[in-house]
């Protein structure tokens, strides 16, 4: 395979290779670690993860397979699934409650009885190369400091008390991340700024904790890769490359197209008011023409201006302008 041009220095970890090389190996699970807590903000720790399959078969035949991007237990039995999207999905929303309700519906043994229905804690973390509502302008403006970050759970949609706690969706998004360096107020906005940026950097910035991220400045070094990871993560890198080129492509023509046809609809509509407003002008001409000639006949035959006036609906003026022949 031939080398791809602008490689950069660091592993891009928004392709599939990165993702799972910073985030997906057990000797660097400590990244993956401190990204979630920068998420959790405090609302609980995590102290360690242990990785699960990834792939769930359904328990019927016709059930879709699931296979998630990461797939982890914390010390305390909550799970965790973690997902990378790198381009708009409609039904993303709907995708990530499938995935967790997949997962629930596992924790409960055939054939089990009794009323016994005690669940573990269960999160869906989605990092998004995309707007989650599209350009949806109402979800845009959301009323939040942090447009890039949903924090999502089961609430009383009156007192906004958590009705089940044991059920939540962090999912942030890249796009609507757009903070500079020295507006990198949190743990989660250096996380975000380091997914979004890593890519173009040459070296780790002094505004970013080197505790935390001096590792994944470590690790991501495509100069420090194996010749078949170098590999690996050129093909990810083109794949990438060349969905967003579709995707982008898809997006144009459909845009195109739409100004296609609202040109034709404006022209249609132009013509059809066009001719409806000629049509109407030249029927108004029509009957001034007329009562002009009306009023000219009715001056010769004696009627007084006022009468011819009021007949014909002409002004006064309009009147004593008539040359009588």
């Amino acid at each position: 395979m031939a080398r791809l041009k602008s490689i950069g220095k660091y592993v891009d970890p928004r392709t599939d290779f990165g993702w799972k090389l910073y985030f997906g190996r057990e000797e660097n699970k400590i990244l993956l670690i401190e990204f979630l807590n920068s998420l959790f903000e405090g609302e609980k720790i995590i102290s360690d993860l242990f990785y699960k399959s990834i792939e769930y078969d359904g328990d019927q035949e016709d059930m879709r397979r699931v296979v998630f991007d990461l797939h982890c237990i914390g010390t305390d039995g909550e799970i965790f699934i973690i997902e990378m999207q790198q381009l708009f999905q409609e039904y993303f929303k709907d995708r990530a409650v499938y995935y967790t309700s997949r997962l629930i519906n596992k924790q409960l043994s055939k054939g089990k009885k009794g009323n016994d229905y005690c669940l573990p804690v269960i999160y869906f973390i989605g990092v998004l190369e995309f707007k989650l509502h599209g350009e949806d302008e109402a979800f845009l403006l959301r009323k939040t400091d942090r447009p890039y970050f949903y924090d999502v759970a089961l609430c009383d949609k009156t007192t906004h008390e958590i009705f089940y706690n044991k059920l939540g969706y962090k999912l942030v998004s890249l796009p609507m991340f757009n903070k500079k360096p020295g507006e990198l107020q949190s743990v989660m906005n250096q996380w975000l700024y380091v997914l979004k940026h890593l890519s173009t950097m040459d070296k780790l910035p002094s505004f970013l904790d080197k505790r935390i991220f001096g590792l994944i400045f470590e690790i991501g070094e495509i100069g420090k890769l194996t010749e078949e990871d170098r590999m690996s993560y050129e093909s990810s890198l083109k794949h990438k490359r060349d969905a967003e080129s579709v995707y982008n492509s898809a997006i144009r023509s459909g845009e195109a197209m739409g100004l296609k046809k609202g040109l034709a609809k404006g022209l249609e509509k132009g013509l059809a008011e066009g001719l409806e407003k000629g049509l109407a002008e030249g029927l108004a001409k029509g009957e001034h023409k007329q009562a002009l000639e009306s009023a000219r006949k009715m001056l010769v035959k004696g009627y007084n201006k006022a009468d011819v006036s009021d007949i014909t609906g002409l002004s006064i003026e309009e009147i004593e302008k008539l040359k009588m022949v």
